[in-house]
């Protein structure tokens, strides 16, 4: 997928930005935080972890998903996101 597809999704993008400022998180931390559902947080975190730009590890029954910074696409997409955050943000003149 490319990487205009995979910021098509405003819940990829918000999970993208949750992740960059937290080592790691629960799925239902990130639920919480992006305030979505559970099926479209997994959803989404599936498409990216497919692409490889999460990761997930259980440690007994709690699954903590966190960003695959050793992608180079991952450093791409969040510079991106930062840029487009940064642009949205600025008042219109």
């Amino acid at each position: 997928m490319n990487l205009r597809k995979l910021l098509a999704s405003s819940c990829r993008q918000k999970i993208l930005l949750e992740l960059s400022r937290s080592k790691e998180v629960t799925i239902m931390d990130l639920v919480r935080r992006i305030n979505s559902t559970y099926n479209e947080t997994n959803r989404n975190f599936k498409i990216l972890e497919k692409e490889g730009i999460v990761t997930d590890q259980y440690v007994g029954r709690m699954r903590l998903i966190r960003l695959n910074r050793g992608n180079p696409r991952t450093k791409i997409l969040l510079q991106v996101l930062k840029k487009l955050d940064l642009e949205n943000s600025s008042p219109v003149h």
